[in-house]
């Protein structure tokens, strides 16, 4: 290092950039895209099948979760993913075979068709 570097790292004239992270593949936006797309379609997975007795247990969890406004743990299938959510199940409407649930996190109401229902636990 020269002695003019140095003396402009003394009197505070030298500006370093930090700690920058080096990110190979997203230097070109449309690559990084595609690959985000690659990367999310190899996690996906395919909605799984109920048994009768596991549809039963869902029925009789969701029924006892409306009447009694206990807490469950809502586990439904969305475009390729599992997902859990925690809530409050307010009500079914069974001509539009679809259920009604209050979000814990943001106290949002969700409308969640029955046949996207993989597992409902008590909390």
């Amino acid at each position: 290092m020269s002695e003019e570097a140095l003396e402009r790292i003394r009197n505070g004239q030298y500006k370093d950039r930090g700690m920058v992270k080096w990110r190979a593949f997203a230097s070109i936006p449309e690559q990084y895209i595609g690959l985000t797309k690659v990367l999310d379609n190899q996690l996906k997975v395919e909605q799984p099948l109920l048994s009768a007795d596991q549809v039963e247990q869902i029925n009789q969890t969701l029924s006892e979760a409306i009447h009694n406004q206990k807490e469950v743990y809502l586990t439904y299938y969305k475009q390729g993913h599992c997902i859990t959510e925690t809530g409050r199940v307010e009500h079914i409407n069974v001509h539009k075979k679809c259920f009604y649930f209050i979000d814990e996190v943001f106290e949002l109401r969700n409308e969640m068709p029955l046949t996207a229902l993989i597992d409902l636990r008590f909390k």
